[in-house]
């Protein structure tokens, strides 16, 4: 048994099949090269320890109060924790953001090559 698709989804032919995915390739490249460019910000610690990262998860910033430096002298552990949990936030942001992003132009499908 084939699965159909509704009249409205189905390609009238190869050729039109084809421009589809090409504009579809296109729309995400471009969305792509938009996400990337994204900068996605976490604060933690009641803002002590603040992380920017691009769409490409690069850090770009790291913020941290001279209260908290201070303090990490007698537990250096707290900071990196901090640290971490601010980039690991950042990154999950800018995730969560391009597969959103993503699905709007492919509908949820996960052709793979396209992305």
């Amino acid at each position: 048994m084939k699965a159909r698709l509704p009249k409205e989804y189905q390609p009238k032919s190869q050729s039109e099949l084809l421009k589809q995915a090409q504009q579809m390739q296109q729309n995400i490249t471009t969305l792509q090269q938009e996400l990337d460019e994204r900068e996605y910000t976490a604060n933690v610690g009641g803002e002590l320890v603040q992380a920017t990262v691009n769409g490409k998860h690069e850090l770009k910033k790291l913020t941290i109060s001279p209260e908290l430096i201070e303090d990490a002298k007698e537990d250096p552990e707290m900071l990196e924790d901090l640290i971490i949990t601010a980039v690991n936030t950042a990154v999950k942001q800018a995730t969560e953001t391009s597969d959103a992003e993503m699905e709007k132009i492919t509908g949820g499908l996960n052709i793979p090559g396209l992305m």
